[in-house]
Parts: structure tokens; sequence; C-alpha cells
């Protein structure tokens, strides 16, 4: 491989294939794997492991140190999937000792200028707008899109499947399969769109509408609803992924919409 406009430090490993333009700057203890573009001015630093096939654009800043008071210098891993696309200005920074690595899966679009900060998890086939910023310790589930200019608080967790309106303040987790706009973010729906997208079938959207009417729509609180849930309805992947995302919010689910600001 010869970029004679980029450098490229020895103890990186680069596989074969491997695109690199110029005036961009590749640190030691980085690994890219075969196929993958890296366009001009990209910044890769210590600790970036990125996968097969992927496409950053320029002025990405990937595995620079957290933005974490604590973090001490640590050894830690800032990890990309396979044929995941970063677009310009992306910065994604590597983890600190709570988990050692930050975490974007395969088959990601991370469009430009969002910011994933350190410790976040984000699944595989998630699409994440322009300008939204990740705090720390993010987890964000499969097949779930973000809105552009969206803010998440650290530690939310963002299910499977959700779909998160632009412009949002995200400070408490939102549900899979769910839809969340407005302010403060509430349940709108359910992504219906998206799962018919993905090959899910009327019988089974219909189900996940059923769940989230008794969750949202029924004027039970959580316990109430939870235990209705349990007992009337027919236990399936999808009502035991949305009864356990429930229970184990640490910071609490967003609510139904009111229409009250």
């Amino acid at each position: 491989m010869n970029q004679p406009l980029a450098y490229v430090h020895p103890g990186a490993k680069i596989a074969k294939n491997v695109v690199i333009e110029p005036f961009t700057t590749i640190h030691n203890n980085v690994e890219i794997g075969e196929g993958t573009w890296i366009g001009s001015n990209v910044t890769i630093m210590e600790g970036a492991r990125i996968g097969k096939n992927c496409t950053i654009f320029p002025g990405a800043v990937i595995s620079a140190i957290p933005q974490d008071l604590k973090f001490s210098g640590e050894e830690t891993l800032a990890i990309i999937g396979d044929n995941t696309t970063i677009r310009e200005c992306v910065t994604v920074n590597r983890g600190t000792v709570a988990s050692g690595k930050t975490v974007v899966g395969s088959d990601c679009l991370i469009m430009a200028y969002a910011h994933i900060a350190h410790d976040c998890e984000v699944g595989h086939h998630v699409v994440i707008a322009n300008a939204c910023a990740l705090a720390g310790h993010v987890t964000v589930g499969n097949y779930a899109i973000i809105g552009g200019l969206t803010a998440i608080h650290q530690f939310i967790t963002i299910g499977e499947h959700a779909m998160i309106s632009g412009g949002s303040l995200v400070r408490k987790d939102v549900p899979p399969y769910t839809k969340a706009a407005k302010e403060p973010l509430s349940y709108v729906g359910i992504n219906s769109v998206g799962l018919r997208r993905r090959g899910f079938s009327t019988e089974k959207i219909r189900e996940i509408q059923n769940i989230y009417r008794l969750l949202y729509q029924k004027n039970y609180n959580t316990t109430q609803a939870l235990s209705l849930i349990e007992a009337d309805l027919e236990a399936t992947p999808e009502r035991d992924e949305i009864i356990l995302f429930i229970r184990n919010s640490s910071r609490g689910v967003m609510k139904g919409y009111t229409g009250a600001y």
C-alpha cells in the first residue's frame, strides 16, 4: 500500500484492498478490514478496530480519547462493524474502563457531524442522522432510526426498531418498536412502516400495537399494564422483549403523549 500523502503508523494493521486517501492519519494500534475506503483528512487514532467494506468520509475522527474527566489513559477500543458508512466529520470516541470499548455495529449509516461518545453500544442496521449527539453509555438497538439533531442523555437505552423524531431530547428510555416524538419525548405509536419494510406480518404488528395500547392508552400504571400483558396476551418473543425492556429500564421509559407542554 503506497499512500505518499497519508500517514500510516508502521504498527497499524491494514488489510488488502483498503483505500486510504491523501492527508489521512492512521495511528498505532489500529486495525482496518478488507475493502474499506477512508477519505481524505480522516483521523483514526489508537484503539480503532474497523471492519470490512466500511466507508469513512472526510473529516471523521475515530477512536479519540473519551471526553470524560475520569479517563486516565487506559487502553480501550472503538469498534466499527462491517459495511458501515460514516459520513463527514463524525466523531466516535473510544471507551473507558467502565466497559473498555465503544461499539458501532455492521450495516449502519452514521450521518454527518454525529457524535458517539465513550462506552456507547450501537447495534446493527442503525441509522443515526445528521448532528445527533449520543452521550456516554448509550445503547441503541438493531434497526433503530434516530432523527437529525437529536440529543440523547447518558445511560439511555433505545430499543430495537424504534424511531425517534428529529430534534428530540431523549431523557428516558425508548422501548422497542415504538415511535417517539413531541416535547417531552413521548410515545406516538409503533413504527409500523419500518416493521412492514423489515418483513413483520400484519398480525405481528397488531400484536405489538395491542401491547402498547395497554401500556400507553388504557390509563393503567406500568405495573398494572405489565401484569395484564403477561396474563392476557400470548407469550411471544416480541411480547417478552417489551416486558423485559421496561422492567430492566434504570432511567424509566418515556411516557404516553398527553398533549400538554
